[in-house]
């Protein structure tokens, strides 16, 4: 099966066609991974976090949960989650602004810039806003009072999540370069790379 290594605080993308597989191996377990799913055929439409989270009733995708774009269609279906389970779907990717707010150095790298170097490597570009992503590993409780707070992720070594395509999709994963909030490790752990794997 092929595999793509995302380096840690750079993104890739890969095409799936209907009916194949896409794996995201959590390498060392530490690092939270943006990951988003466009139409091959419209890269205009991309999988949405708030018409999925209608579907599933709930704020986490759980395996046998449809992913589903803006016009309401399934694109993938989560089908095994190796990990604790933890994701995200509320907090949005981050963005030159975001580290600028945080005190980052100019030029600390994104997950947004992330997003379309990936597709400008295939050639594909969008002329949209940069969509939510479905933050895979990423550890955002919430408690009944709608507080939130940015904790570490809960993932171990080889984690992995599985999705199977249910039309042709671009799929596009960040190795978030998140290091000021403790997403990726307590004190702002250092973004380390991923593994993408691909089956027809």
């Amino acid at each position: 099966m092929p595999s793509v290594t995302v380096p840690g605080s750079h993104g890739r993308a890969v095409r799936v066609d209907a009916g194949g597989t896409v794996r995201v191996v959590n390498t060392h377990g530490t690092q939270v991974v943006d990951f988003w799913a466009l139409r091959a055929d419209r890269p205009e439409i991309a999988m949405s976090m708030q018409h999925s989270r209608i579907v599933w009733r709930n704020l986490r995708p759980r395996p046998g949960d449809k992913m589903l774009d803006e016009e309401r269609s399934p694109m993938l279906t989560f089908l095994e989650d190796t990990s604790p389970g933890v994701h995200d779907t509320v907090i949005a990717a981050c963005d030159p602004i975001r580290y600028e707010q945080l005190g980052a150095e100019p030029g600390h790298r994104s997950c947004c810039e992330n997003f379309a170097e990936a597709l400008a490597e295939l050639s594909i570009t969008r002329n949209v806003p940069v969509p939510a992503p479905l933050n895979l590993f990423m550890n955002i409780p919430w408690d009944l009072d709608g507080n939130i707070s940015f904790d570490p992720t809960v993932s171990a070594p080889g984690d992995s999540v599985l999705f199977r395509a249910e039309v042709d999709v671009i799929v596009v994963a960040s190795a978030c370069p998140q290091d000021i909030v403790p997403i990726n490790g307590p004190g702002g752990g250092k973004p380390v790379d991923v593994e993408l794997v691909t089956s027809p």
